[in-house]
């Protein structure tokens, strides 16, 4: 057995060493476990060479990394106990197969190469972001990076949740109508985590003029914001110190608001309706109004089996209200899409809501669409969304 299995080694040794090596894959498995094949690769990990071991079992897969050294501990273990009958490296130089013959007897042979390109070794996911850190000073003054631009630990969610949302908003953005000007608001805009990022997405990497301006109440975040948007030299970012409802734009092309709460988010969408926005993005939270409607009159339909349990009386709340918002934008003339997305940790799931501007409805839809609104409001005993009243419809 032994020399046979030192030459299967040296073959292996020979292919790492000139970066030949395609794979391993052991087969005809004899031991107890549900284990079916072994597959190995080459891989670098943190810039160091070594083996993925993948174990294929009749329900899962399970992979382990080891050093070259360990590596060959590992497959001298499941071949000299007999586990596999055969083991098979394949190189772009040559094919080597170990196998137990009919005499027991472990055998070594060499042949003709049948692989000739060697997979990506790259085991370390390069994260493609909308949004580097590096060379952000306006992420190291919100307290995201240190001076190098490195993440803080604590701020690696936020970071994400920053990208994902720019990931999210880039195709929105890039299909917008050509302006000299974009003029975006981000209303309920916080500390400006968002609003900053999406000034610099903007400007700098769509390369769209574009002024910004974040609507928030409280006005120690507001000064801040403006403090380090002076800082940075984000000139046309600035923040405002206000409501939702209050904010009266001169120009809109694009209304963002995040996780504005119950009603406030009506209020943002009838802003972005009134000011003819090409797009309107709202992530709604806290569907109080149309849950009281709803527990109020108690509806007698075929879902009211549902209202008895406060679980499912909530969810289909937001899914009603979400669902009404949805058919007033497309009354008022836009595209609209609603989806599921992962947020962070504290909010794991939302709805977002998207309104692209299409143009004007005909008379015909719009009755169409009216007729949805009133008919879904008398199935769930809705006297009025909200969002009727501060749009007028």
């Amino acid at each position: 057995m032994q020399p046979a299995l030192n030459d299967f080694f040296a073959a292996l040794d020979q292919s790492i060493a000139d970066d030949s090596l395609v794979k391993i894959s052991l087969g005809n498995y004899r031991g107890t476990e549900p284990l079916k094949n072994i597959y190995v690769k080459a891989v670098l990990i943190k810039q160091k060479a070594m083996l993925s071991f993948t174990y294929r079992y009749k329900t899962r897969d399970i992979v382990k990394n080891y050093t070259p050294e360990e590596a060959r501990t590992e497959l001298s273990t499941h071949i000299a106990t007999d586990q596999f009958r055969i083991a098979t490296l394949f190189t772009t130089a040559f094919d080597a197969v170990l196998e137990f013959n009919k005499s027991n007897t472990l055998t070594f042979r060499k042949g003709k190469a049948s692989l000739n390109v060697v997979p990506e070794k790259s085991h370390d996911r390069t994260k493609q972001r909308k949004l580097e850190a590096n060379g952000k000073q306006y992420l190291h003054e919100l307290q995201i990076t240190d001076a190098e631009g490195k993440v803080y630990k604590s701020a690696q969610d936020k970071f994400r949740q920053i990208n994902h949302y720019i990931e999210i908003l880039s195709t929105l953005l890039k299909e917008l109508p050509a302006k000299d000007m974009l003029h975006v608001a981000d209303m309920g805009a916080g500390k400006g985590y968002l609003t900053f990022a999406l000034y610099d997405y903007l400007t700098n990497t769509l390369q769209k003029p574009a002024t910004v301006t974040g609507v928030e109440y409280r006005q120690d975040l507001v000064a801040l914001c403006n403090n380090i948007a002076g800082n940075v030299g984000f000139d046309k970012l600035h923040f405002e110190e206000g409501t939702i409802e209050a904010y009266q734009p001169e120009e809109i092309d694009v209304l963002i608001a995040l996780h504005a709460c119950d009603t406030a988010t009506d209020d943002a969408i009838a802003k972005g309706i009134h000011g003819d926005a090409d797009l309107i993005v709202v992530a709604p939270c806290c569907h109080k109004q149309i849950r009281r409607e709803m527990e109020q009159h108690k509806a007698d339909n075929d879902l009211d089996f549902l209202l008895k349990h406060g679980i499912f009386t909530e969810r289909q709340s937001e899914m009603v209200t979400d669902g009404i918002r949805a058919l007033i934008l497309e009354y008022f003339g836009y595209r609209t899409k609603v989806f599921e997305f992962i947020s962070d940790a504290h909010t794991p799931k939302n709805v977002l809501i998207v309104g692209a501007k299409k143009g004007h409805q005909d008379p015909a839809q719009k009755q169409l669409l009216l007729d949805k609104i009133k008919n879904a409001k008398a199935y769930f005993g809705i006297q009025q969304h909200y969002l009727e009243k501060v749009t007028g419809i």
